[in-house]
């Protein structure tokens, strides 16, 4: 199956939004990845609901919200109403987890979950019935620019093994360079969150960039 590539707009020019988001859209990027940071569940903050609005005037492709917010379940609706097609909400931000996974699928859009380095895969267990995303964060969320966190490998290859049963799509987001794409892509990943590893600055347009990382060059 095709891989799933996910620009981070956090690391596009953001005084060219809309204007990157349609090149990139031209070039063949699948989901637009929309981080939303509060400054209590993470130390930074980053998009915020005009941007979601404007990226999602921009193009016709799934976008999705990565909500790095404390007590996620009181503010998904927010998200829904600006036009986000995937919602992934992390269960380390307290409130009720199950209860924002009902909330998006109820606002028409697919309910995700996104796991921290640290956190067990037991943990999540229960959730994985009423997700349709699951995005291992390969990196501490926040910012841009780490590096891969090796233990989280692991992690992703066990859901891995629990796409079919659960039918989910498993994502990755962090320090997604060419040669982890390649590596997990050819472990059961579906998907990728690109940002400064393989795209955002990196030499060649962005089509040329994504058809290499799509594997069709």
């Amino acid at each position: 199956m095709k891989r799933i590539l996910c620009p981070s707009l956090m690391c596009a020019d953001l005084g060219r939004l809309a204007e990157e988001v349609r090149a990139l859209d031209a070039a063949g990027a699948d989901i637009f990845h929309c981080d939303i940071m509060d400054g209590v569940f993470v130390p930074n903050i980053t998009l915020g609901l005009p941007d979601v609005r404007a990226v999602r005037r921009a193009t016709g492709k799934p976008v999705d919200c990565h909500l790095m917010l404390a007590d996620p379940a009181e503010k998904v609706g927010w998200f829904l109403d600006a036009g986000a097609d995937i919602v992934y909400v992390h269960p380390e931000a307290g409130g009720d987890t199950k209860e924002a996974l009902r909330r998006i699928r109820a606002g028409g859009a697919a309910p995700g979950i996104a796991v921290n380095p640290e956190t067990p895969v037991e943990s999540v267990l229960p959730l994985l019935p009423t997700c349709d995303y699951v995005m291992v964060m390969t990196v501490h969320p926040g910012f841009a620019g780490q590096k891969f966190i090796p233990e989280t490998r692991e992690k992703a290859l066990f859901l891995a093994l629990l796409k079919k049963e659960f039918s989910f799509r498993l994502m990755i987001d962090g320090a997604c360079s060419p040669a982890v794409i390649e590596d997990l892509s050819a472990n059961g990943i579906d998907g990728f969150v690109l940002g400064t590893s393989a795209l955002f600055g990196k030499p060649g347009s962005y089509r040329e960039i994504l058809e290499r990382l799509h594997g069709e060059k």
